[in-house]
């Protein structure tokens, strides 16, 4: 007997329902245009309006995770989920790092811009 899959049992391993696709991408939308809304009608002062959207982003990446790219839906063991919580944490590293020393560099090179101008005459 061949252990080799078909295109059929591949594709049902690999990819999720009409039904998920479709709650994933109606979700995404809403959550989307309740964020242009949001922003439109100004019903947040500006810092309120800052964290509700960053919420709302981190809500849709983490539905777009789930429905989209399956993460974490794959049979044990999870190395998909794995490889790619180790992705996002060097894309962390060099993100935050790379943030560190561009702030290091402008305290250390640029010095007198931090402080204000002095007026000469």
């Amino acid at each position: 007997m061949s252990s080799e899959l078909s295109l059929n049992e591949i594709k049902k391993e690999w990819h999720g329902t009409f039904k998920a696709y479709m709650i994933g991408f109606f979700s995404s939308l809403f959550l989307t245009g309740l964020s242009f809304f949001l922003v439109i009608e100004r019903l947040f002062s500006e810092q309120n309006l800052m964290y509700v959207i960053l919420a709302l982003a981190i809500v849709q990446a983490i539905v777009q995770l789930l429905f989209f790219l399956h993460v974490g839906q794959e049979a044990k063991p999870r190395w998909e989920s794995v490889v790619f919580g180790f992705t996002v944490l060097i894309l962390l590293i060099v993100a935050i790092g790379s943030i560190w020393v561009m702030h290091d560099l402008k305290e250390r090179v640029m010095p007198e811009m931090t402080h204000t101008p002095s007026t000469n005459p």
